[in-house]
């Protein structure tokens, strides 16, 4: 496949995400012309078991990401506890000690800013449930760059703050509601794909 012809999305979530991941990679095809990218808060103490209870329910292939994976359509890639997850312009992970010491880890923002970088208008960034306000910075890089932003609404959240700090930042493109989430991501996986084989840019709507 060529290396410019899948898109991005990126997963990020703190309180609840367990849930609200495991309903969306249950719905998301095991051919989805996109690499996926998880970032749920986890503390550094505790080795994350995110990719084991996922599994179960993905039809995706689905691991937890290593130092210099490459992204790849049809992968999901789950950041580790105790490291900051990063993408270089060779759309490879690099992931980086987070410390012992908050703020959010690993770092939504963090993420979403090195992803814009490197793939601009293939991102697709969800900002799914979770305390706080990490990602709201991130999607605004990843609007800046002509990516894709989409939200979690209030009601299918089961903590909105996330989402609505990344609402308020009027950088979001779509809202919706937890369980539309998958088709939404296979329609603008679709969309991007597409632009990249015809060699237009994305309009926005």
């Amino acid at each position: 496949m060529d290396p410019e012809a899948f898109a991005v999305i990126a997963l990020v979530c703190s309180v609840g995400g367990m849930a609200a991941l495991r309903d969306v990679l249950g719905e998301l095809p095991a051919d989805l012309p996109a690499a996926v990218v998880v970032v749920q808060h986890l503390s550094p103490e505790r080795e994350s078991m995110l990719a084991e209870l996922l599994a179960p329910h993905s039809r995706m292939e689905l691991a937890t990401g290593t130092d210099g994976a490459a992204l790849a359509p049809g992968l999901v890639q789950i950041a580790p506890s105790g490291f900051h997850c990063l993408v270089t312009p060779d759309l490879r992970l690099s992931l980086v000690g987070s410390g012992p010491f908050p703020p959010y880890r690993p770092s939504a923002d963090l993420l979403l800013t090195t992803l814009a970088l490197a793939a601009g208008p293939r991102v697709i960034a969800v900002v799914m449930t979770g305390a706080g306000h990490d990602g709201a910075t991130g999607t605004t890089v990843v609007h800046q760059h002509g990516g894709v932003v989409v939200a979690t609404d209030e009601a299918t959240s089961t903590d909105f703050a996330m989402p609505a700090a990344a609402i308020a930042r009027e950088n979001v493109d779509r809202v919706v509601a937890l369980k539309d989430l998958a088709a939404t991501l296979v329609e603008l996986t679709g969309s991007v794909s597409s632009r990249d084989r015809g060699g237009r840019r994305r309009r926005r709507t």
